[in-house]
């Protein structure tokens, strides 16, 4: 495939359809995490930790089987540059048909599930939870063909609509007492609503043209890699769900989910605002080196200042705060929350450094990341689970991510062309304003606040003044410590708040594969 041309003088400026893009997936990301959060939280009272842990047996085999439904094909789409209809066509029935036979292969092995966590319900909930992987895969070509054109409407709409449907869905029938279906029957309305959503949204429809072998092929060769490094997410996510629901507990499962859930949140935050914005964006100007690597500095900067805040925050007062939300029953998730603390930091590297990689179309590259990976998280895992229970399960998470975030900068630098020093400057300061604001709030919490003490209101007053606290020295130190790039900030804010109103209104009205971009 061509490397992308960059963008006509006549469109709207690159920066600034970045810009819209990654605001529009902020706050869309910020409206579903907080319909998230409150589902979370409402199922935590509604349901128990073992029946949490059921479910997550249960689908761990459809999120597994889920990769091979995509098979890097939709990324391939989003960096092609040519043919785009008759590619379009081709990876619409090459993921269709996959979506049938994993589908159908989930079925058959869902016994299987049932066997290996000593639960028939694990087995019936991996059986109902089969058909998901046919939805999810009529989802794949509308959302790469609406991530090329930078779809604000897209992130406005679908993500928090998926969000409400699962919540509303999953927490009626909890509150009747449908227990675990309740968390099956939310994913088919949330996934139904998805599919509905990206339809109406893109206006693509099959048939405009000829799928061929040999743009599959194309396509997948592109794409193999990056299913490699799903395929070794899952095989992670796999594992932990064995180690821990079968080597502990259901309970300690639900735990573990919980705290993931929790901690994946900024996470996915990080990677929905990077991803749909930073990789066709990368795939345009990885031509131009200069602008490559000034472009990749900037967005680690602005990804290592929100994902260490992110950690110093949990870390601070993430157990507290799991148990107010949740109650007592929920303090192994707290401190599981803790120890898995060091993810957003990590995936702040491996987000902007993934995603710089697969815009220089070097994707080979990421074939080390899934390794390292794959085979360090199992590791740590093995050691760490025994001695140390679900906390171990935690640690083995933050210190894969960190090294692995390591990792993928490593990997990056021959394709974006910049020096280590420049990372350091680049990640210097967000870390240190992040580690001092840890210190500080950490020490406030749990030497004076001790928020899970107090009643519900007053919990709540505390830990938002922890929060307030912990952003105002955070940016106040990250201000000292740099301060042209803290106004450069302050300024582009500004100016894309100021330009809000011309978000896009008309741009879905002409949109086809073949639209320029």
């Amino acid at each position: 495939m061509k490397p992308q041309a960059p963008p006509t003088a006549t469109s709207p400026t690159l920066t600034r359809r970045i810009g819209r893009v990654a605001c529009a997936a902020a706050a869309a990301q910020a409206v579903g995490e907080l319909v998230s959060l409150a589902q979370t939280v409402a199922l935590a009272r509604l349901l128990s930790p073992s029946v949490v842990g059921l479910f997550v047996a249960g689908t761990v085999l459809s999120a597994f089987l889920s990769n091979f439904v995509e098979g890097g094909l939709r990324s391939g789409l989003v960096h092609r540059e040519d043919r785009l209809d008759d590619a379009a066509d081709t990876v619409f029935y090459a993921t269709l048909g996959s979506g049938v036979l994993m589908t159908v292969g989930a079925l058959a092995l869902s016994p299987l599930i049932g066997i290996v966590f000593h639960s028939a319900t694990a087995g019936y909930v991996a059986a109902a939870s089969s058909g998901t992987l046919l939805l999810f895969s009529l989802t794949n070509v509308p959302e790469a063909l609406l991530q090329r054109r930078f779809s604000v409407t897209r992130r406005i709409v679908v993500g928090p609509a998926v969000a409400v449907s699962f919540a509303a869905t999953a927490v009626t029938l909890a509150a009747l007492g449908a227990g675990v279906w309740s968390m099956v029957a939310g994913s088919y309305v949330s996934y139904v609503v998805w599919v509905i959503a990206v339809w109406t949204i893109c206006r693509w429809r099959p048939g405009r043209g000829h799928p061929s072998v040999r743009l599959w092929r194309e396509h997948a060769r592109y794409g193999y890699p990056l299913v490699l490094g799903m395929v070794g997410a899952r095989v992670q996510t796999l594992a932990q769900s064995v180690f821990v629901g079968r080597g502990l507990s259901d309970a300690a499962l639900g735990w573990f989910r919980y705290a993931s859930r929790i901690s994946q949140a900024p996470v996915t935050a990080l990677i929905e605002v990077g991803s749909v914005s930073l990789f066709p964006a990368f795939s345009r100007i990885a031509h131009d080196h200069t602008r490559f690597r000034a472009g990749y500095l900037r967005a680690l900067t602005l990804s290592v200042f929100g994902g260490a805040a992110m950690s110093g925050l949990l870390i601070a007062a993430g157990e507290p705060a799991v148990v107010v939300a949740f109650g007592e029953p929920w303090r192994g998730a707290g401190t599981a929350l803790v120890a898995m603390a060091g993810m957003g930091l990590g995936k702040a590297f491996t987000c902007v450094s993934e995603e710089a990689i697969k815009g220089g179309g070097r994707t080979g590259l990421l074939n080390w990341y899934t390794l390292v990976e794959t085979v360090l998280s199992i590791a740590l895992l093995v050691a760490l689970i025994r001695p140390l229970g679900v906390v171990g399960a935690g640690l083995s998470v933050s210190i894969t991510a960190v090294v692995v975030g390591m990792v993928c900068v490593v990997l990056a630098r021959p394709v974006v062309g910049f020096v280590f020093r420049e990372v350091v400057t680049a990640s210097a300061a967000p870390i240190a304003a992040a580690v001092v604001a840890t210190v500080a709030v950490g020490t406030l919490e749990h030497m004076v606040f001790r928020s899970d003490t107090h009643a519900l209101p007053v919990a709540l007053s505390l830990l938002a003044l922890d929060l307030v606290a912990f952003c105002t020295i955070d940016l106040i130190v990250f201000a000292a410590l740099a301060p042209s790039t803290a106004r450069r900030i302050v300024v582009r804010f500004l100016d894309r708040a100021r330009r809000s109103g011309g978000l896009e209104t008309t741009e879905e009205a002409g949109l086809t594969t073949g639209a320029s971009d």
